[in-house]
């Protein structure tokens, strides 16, 4: 099941929906921002479909 969460690009500040896979509790990855195109890196931890923390980082950092 996927929930949809909004998130902030660390590029250019534009906020995003992300579509988040519930059933898996530590998600790393790179995804490229829907606006500016930069990758991000991507650290997503689910506890239950009220608690998802979502940390985006450039990638050149």
């Amino acid at each position: 099941m996927e929930i949809a969460r909004e998130m902030i690009c660390p590029y250019c500040g534009q906020a995003q929906v992300l579509f988040v896979d519930i059933s898996v509790r530590l998600q790393q990855y790179i995804e490229d921002c829907q606006v500016c195109c930069q990758p991000m890196e991507m650290s997503v931890t689910v506890e239950g479909e009220d608690e998802i923390s979502i940390e985006a980082r450039r990638s050149d950092e």
